[in-house]
């Protein structure tokens, strides 16, 4: 059975590029940034990842001729990482030469633990062929994250640090919430202090609020990092940064393949599932 997409549709942008994009228009409008994310994961099949790509790379010229601010995220798995590692990067650098034709940016979103390594890896070859447009995302809540962090931050990569989005046990993870926020802040200083433009991805005033007396503190400017938030999440807050001077960009998600996505964001606060609710009873 097909759920409906009304369920998803504070978190979903849309089943599709034209649904979403009078949505991403609206909010370039109030100058918020956006990331346009097709969503999916693990493909197992090469014909399903060979149109992921395309799809990819017509999303990147979807966004180039609706003159949107918009940058893109995608995932290895998407792309094949199942099926096998070089026919993954080989999709990949397809995908980058078509960004790096257009000067576009693509994101690429870390997995499970599963795949940090290997997404990791991969960044780092691309990083080297394509510089500037390409990044990776690092979550703070994993035991390894201080050396990668060191590491990427000596390259001078494009690094968007959240907390993590995925259940992971304690031999992987941190659990605790007060040491996730407290990794986050370590990891931050040296992003901000190694990276050219690192991105802050979090919901969390605690962090948000350390963030802003941080870099204040250290004279670090705000036109030199961004704050991220997820779509159908605080839009109020995102457009108080803005006015008060700094980057803001949301994460957009669209597509078909929501449900995975849609359940993580309800997994994550009692709230979510209430709003959720509410619209099944609305007329």
């Amino acid at each position: 059975m097909k759920l409906p997409f009304v369920l998803a549709k504070r978190f979903v942008a849309g089943e599709s590029f034209d649904q979403a994009k009078p949505k991403v228009k609206a909010l370039n409008e109030k100058g918020i940034k956006i990331t346009l994310d097709l969503l999916g994961e693990n493909v197992e099949d090469r014909q399903t990842a060979d149109e992921t790509v395309e799809n990819y790379i017509q999303l990147l010229n979807d966004i180039d001729e609706s003159e949107l601010d918009s940058t893109i995220s995608i995932k290895l798995t998407m792309m094949g990482l199942d099926i096998d590692r070089n026919y993954c990067k080989d999709n990949l650098f397809r995908l980058l030469d078509v960004a790096r034709e257009n000067d576009q940016f693509v994101r690429i979103d870390m997995e499970g633990s599963d795949y940090t390594q290997m997404t990791i890896d991969i960044f780092k070859e691309a990083f080297q062929e394509y510089g500037k447009h390409v990044g990776i995302v690092i979550q703070a809540y994993l035991h390894r994250t201080k050396e990668d962090i060191e590491e990427l931050a000596e390259m001078g990569a494009d690094v968007r640090l959240c907390k993590g989005a995925y259940k992971e046990p304690k031999d992987i993870a941190l659990q605790n919430m007060d040491d996730i926020r407290e990794a986050f802040k370590e990891y931050a200083k040296v992003l901000l202090g190694k990276t050219p433009y690192p991105r802050i991805a979090t919901h969390d005033d605690e962090l948000i609020n350390w963030t802003k007396e941080y870099t204040e503190e250290n004279d670090i400017g705000e036109s030199r990092f961004e704050f991220q938030m997820l779509y159908g999440l605080r839009q109020g807050t995102m457009e108080e940064f803005v006015s008060d001077g700094y980057n803001a960009r949301i994460y957009v998600p669209f597509g078909t393949m929501w449900f995975p996505y849609f359940k993580r964001r309800l997994m994550e606060r009692k709230e979510n599932i209430w709003f959720v609710l509410s619209t099944l009873f609305q007329k």
